[in-house]
């Protein structure tokens, strides 16, 4: 039974921020795609292995049922729905960042 991928707007203009940051960056449009592949390919992972994200370290998070994959330095903070077989992608940040504020 594969889960439905739903994400909030947050995580959605989150993810166009990286990618516009990348390409800006390296002044490489392909680079940037190459990384949105790379987030794409773990967050639809999660539809077929909803469970493979870890459970944060912030108590606050692991609480409030958030799970995390991690991208290279990207965090993608999610919660399953198991009534509805969703998995919810609430927001794509920088591991390198205090994060916890920004869920």
């Amino acid at each position: 039974m594969k889960y439905k991928i739903l994400r909030t707007d947050k995580a959605e203009e989150q993810l166009r921020d990286i990618i516009f940051y990348i390409a800006d960056d390296s002044g490489d449009a392909g680079t940037a795609l190459e990384y949105l592949d790379k987030i794409e390919t773990a967050i639809n992972r999660l539809g077929e292995f909803p469970m493979s994200g870890s459970i944060p370290r912030y108590s606050i998070l692991k609480k409030q049922g958030y799970r995390v994959v991690i991208v290279e330095r990207h965090l993608v903070f999610y919660k399953i729905n198991e009534v509805d077989k969703s998995v919810i992608i609430y927001a794509i940040v920088d591991g390198r960042r205090e994060y916890y504020n920004l869920i």
